[in-house]
């Protein structure tokens, strides 16, 4: 057939502002029609059997993408308040910062050692008090308890533990030089079978020579009251008394290490490697995230386990996108094959199947993100309800410290939940869309 090199006549050409009937763009519109095809691709489906399925599955993709980011989104929240809960408790008995000797010997000035700390981080530092600390044991009649001595001063301590800040007006007013009176964890006295104004004898380490041999150093206490942390490690161990008492009877002759309080709790490994560079090499300084390290680190470990995986469970839905753009492309054949005839390229032909399964994972994933932080934000309201319609309760306050879920939802983990779930559907559509692109118009059309 002999090719007709004129140029089409005037009356031939499509009216002005006319729509190419292969789908593209029309004249003076902005949107690739790589983005209308595929939109309208992802909104089509609903007639039909074959297109109705199709969309189905696309549906329960799309359905499992928003289940696996919102999963992701309540657990990481939950674990996320769990450790606050613990660690807000955690730090209303323990100060922030620790500095003592590493010989264990006593500070010759313990409000010098202080200055020098509020010197070396002026903006960190807000609060700091002294301390006594050594292992005793406490004898009640045959009973006998392990637990940490701390010897405080009530006035100062309450400028660095929330839990001396309540009760300084309660039993910790009763800590006098002299007055040889101790505050017991609720749990130890509970072990001990004491209550407020009982005695107790505390046996310290440590022993005095005599002509009958080694004796150890025994002083009764009378117990001035108890505290209740909510943190079972430190209810049931921890014994607190007046610095004073605590250096006559363990023989430090002053107190052998200084608490700081910080302005930000978070900032506390930096702040103490700034205190370790600036004071003497004889003082060893401990943040609160070293003092009980073990649980802070398989807290995070198990955080990281969590979200490896429940991200799983999203890269499942986001990989069943690939099953739905193949079934699409299957049926789309004689499509792809008419836009490849009328100029359509390869590349174009990828971009509409990416643009379709883009557009599903960006909604599943939008979808959960919303569902999830409804979740997060409202499981205080959500648990106490499920709890009444089954007739149990999840965290028994007799088992459990704390009795309610908590939650806090991060930033820091969601951002990264949004990218890795659209980064995974994005990965998805990439094999699909390669294979619709090396359709041969030719072998498509054959039987159309």
């Amino acid at each position: 057939m002999p090719i007709d090199d004129n140029p089409p006549d005037a009356s031939h050409r499509p009216p002005e502002g006319a729509r190419p009937a292969w789908g593209g763009p029309a004249p003076g519109m902005t949107t690739p029609y790589e983005w209308q095809i595929g939109w309208r691709y992802v909104r089509a489906g609903r007639s039909g059997r074959r297109n109705g399925f199709i969309s189905f599955i696309s549906l329960i993709s799309m359905v499992g993408i928003a289940l696996g980011v919102a999963a992701l989104i309540v657990v990481l929240s939950v674990m996320n308040g769990f450790q606050k809960e613990v660690r807000d408790r955690m730090l209303s008995v323990i100060a922030h910062i620790e500095i003592f000797d590493t010989g264990g010997a006593p500070l010759a000035d313990w409000k010098a050692t202080a200055e020098a700390a509020r010197i070396a981080a002026p903006e960190a530092v807000r609060g700091a008090a002294p301390f006594v600390s050594a292992q005793v044991l406490v004898a009640r009649g045959d009973e006998m308890r392990g637990a940490l001595l701390r010897g405080i001063v009530p006035a100062e301590e309450a400028s660095v533990t929330p839990l001396a800040a309540q009760m300084k007006d309660g039993a910790f007013a009763e800590l006098q030089p002299g007055a040889w009176r101790i505050v017991l964890g609720i749990e130890l006295a509970r072990s001990l079978g004491v209550r407020t104004g009982d005695q107790v004898t505390l046996v310290a380490p440590g022993g005095q020579v005599t002509p009958a041999g080694v004796l150890p150093r025994l002083k009764p206490f009378t117990v001035a009251g108890t505290f209740d942390s909510g943190h079972y490690e430190y209810d049931s161990a921890y014994a607190l008394v007046h610095l004073d008492d605590a250096a006559t009877l363990l023989r430090t002759g002053g107190a052998t290490g200084v608490q700081l309080k910080l302005a930000d709790l978070h900032a506390a490994r930096e702040v103490a490697a700034q205190l370790a560079r600036a004071l003497p090499t004889n003082l060893a300084v401990r943040d609160w995230t070293r003092t009980n390290r073990n649980w802070f680190d398989a807290v995070q470990l198990e955080k990281r386990l969590m979200f490896i995986i429940l991200t799983l469970i999203v890269a499942v839905a986001a990989f069943n996108l690939v099953s739905t753009l193949v079934m699409t492309v299957t049926d789309k054949r004689a499509d792809i094959a008419i836009l490849r005839t009328l100029g359509a390229s390869p590349r174009s032909v990828m971009g509409i199947f990416v643009v379709q399964g883009a557009l599903a994972g960006i909604v599943g994933t939008l979808a959960g993100v919303v569902l999830g932080l409804a979740i997060a934000f409202n499981i205080d309201v959500l648990v106490p309800a499920l709890e009444r319609a089954l007739s149990t309760s999840f965290l028994p306050a007799s088992i459990y410290v704390i009795s309610r879920m908590p939650s806090l939802p991060l930033a820091s983990d969601i951002v990264p939940i949004v990218l890795i779930s659209l980064a995974l559907a994005f990965v998805a559509t990439l094999y699909p869309s390669w294979r619709a692109s090396r359709v041969n118009p030719a072998e498509a059309l054959r039987y159309e």
